[in-house]
């Protein structure tokens, strides 16, 4: 086209620069988070009209190890602070009676959400030769949570709970549920070496749980709609964002085939019965003070326990990334010793934390209770340290039994366990009814002992035996 004398000629490369700065302007005025749930956004809706999710490219990276610690890390620390954090909302808005009872259900929704898990996840992450079809862990996992939940409601019924606390208990074991159902596609992740992205679900999941129970409980005062808010954030994060992740970053899985549902649930059955039987022994002084005492004194104890619980909070950051690595270990005969080694050293760390804890508390952690809940811990400081050391062992024990799930010698432990909650029962009944809430700790602390000699003993014969 021939254009009038004088006129100059469109500058294409300058009118594109121009779109180019006026969008970077624009991506930089949106907040990074604000974009990458764009981002994901897009993505996902493309995808799903696509017609298929697993059939789409994975956009992240595997095999990093960096990412893997640092997100991971973040998750585990969220879903392990996402009890205490939830307790210290209630106690500062509702008070501790009512905080007392919601920490009371959601101990029961920890314990239901065994049956869920039903100590299938350390199994699959170590199938690194997929003996078993994710389908066919996908299935096994609906199946557990639906037991889970008929559990749960004869549970209550047993208990024969009403009211704000019935619909308090049922909202508490629906977060789990979802919680132990979201676990099999974490699960998934980890097994296909991105478990930073497992990471980064959990930590999205339990964030938009403690959020949206604040929010609710704020404007409601009400707990029981607070937990069924909970509920809510854990079933949308699992639909929008672990679900989809899941089955976008990883390979297409084989079809499934019936035998290996029952294959997983025989070959389980052993952690099952051990990890449910060692909550059991963790919760029976809280069923014994149940009645007893005041709801008051389940947050008391609760609060008390969390610093206990950070200790397995912290040693779980540092084998549980590893342990892949661990069962490829032993997987290799000349490498035994190494993986002993790996053993003693993780259980040291075990203990150097549990030392940091102990001193961190003796300083300023009656203080620090004290300010998070609103109430006065001092009374109650040698119990705290007593609870801190029973932390230190019930972290060590926990990596033991892991240990031995990776050997596939888990049956072994079960009977270990049996022997440590009737000592526990006997303990909590005896102690509570005599010295109170004392007697709780005591029997605790001691359950916890009694588990971790019978643990170490069964390893080394484990090992001597080859």
């Amino acid at each position: 086209m021939n254009l009038p004398l004088g006129t100059k000629k469109p500058n294409r490369q300058k009118a594109s620069r121009k779109r180019q700065a006026s969008a970077s302007a624009e991506t930089g005025q949106t907040p990074f988070l604000v974009r990458l749930a764009n981002q994901w956004w897009d993505r996902l809706i493309s995808s799903v009209f696509s017609g298929s999710l697993a059939n789409q490219t994975a956009q992240y990276a595997a095999h990093r190890t960096k990412r893997d610690y640092i997100f991971n890390s973040a998750g585990l620390a969220v879903w392990g602070a996402l009890f205490p954090i939830l307790t210290i909302i209630c106690s500062q808005l509702v008070g501790t009676e009512e905080a007392g009872m919601f920490s009371m259900a959601f101990v029961y929704a920890n314990l239901l959400q065994f049956f869920g898990m039903y100590g299938v996840r350390t199994f699959q992450v170590s199938d690194v030769d997929e003996i078993e079809s994710f389908g066919a862990y996908q299935l096994h996992r609906i199946l557990a949570c639906l037991v889970m939940a008929a559990v749960g409601w004869l549970f209550c019924l047993l208990r024969g709970y009403s009211g704000q606390m019935l619909t308090i208990c049922y909202a508490t074991v629906a977060f789990r549920a979802i919680d132990a159902f979201a676990d099999v596609y974490e699960g998934r992740l980890q097994q296909q070496d991105k478990l930073w992205l497992a990471g980064l679900s959990q930590a999205i999941r339990c964030a938009a749980g403690v959020v949206l129970f604040a929010l609710t409980l704020f404007v409601t005062r009400s707990v029981s709609t607070a937990s069924i808010a909970l509920a809510v954030a854990a079933a949308a994060s699992l639909i929008i964002v672990t679900i989809p992740l899941a089955y976008l970053e990883t390979e297409r899985s084989r079809g499934w085939q019936l035998i290996e549902i029952r294959e997983i649930f025989v070959e389980c059955m052993p952690t099952f019965l051990a990890t449910f039987l060692f909550s059991l022994i963790e919760t029976v002084p809280k069923f014994a003070m149940e009645g007893a005492l005041p709801y008051s004194d389940q947050l008391f104890f609760n609060a008390i326990y969390f610093p206990a619980q950070a200790i397995a909070m912290g040693l779980g950051l540092v084998y549980k990334p590893q342990l892949v690595r661990l069962a490829n270990i032993w997987s290799n005969p000349n490498h035994r010793k190494r993986f002993d080694l790996i053993v003693i050293a993780i259980s040291a760390v075990g203990v150097g934390i549990t030392a940091i804890m102990l001193v961190f508390n003796v300083l300023i952690g009656p203080p620090l209770l004290g300010l998070l809940y609103g109430a006065d811990f001092e009374p109650i400081r040698s119990e705290l340290y007593m609870m801190i050391i029973a932390g230190g062992l019930s972290a060590v024990v926990d990596f033991l039994y892991q240990i031995i799930t990776v050997l596939r010698r888990q049956d072994v432990a079960t009977r270990i366990y049996l022997i440590a909650f009737a000592v526990a029962a006997v303990l909590s009944i005896s102690l509570v009814n005599t010295i109170g809430f004392s007697g709780a700790v005591w029997a605790y602390t001691m359950s916890m002992g009694v588990l971790f000699v019978l643990l170490v003993v069964q390893y080394v014969i484990l090992r001597v035996k080859g």
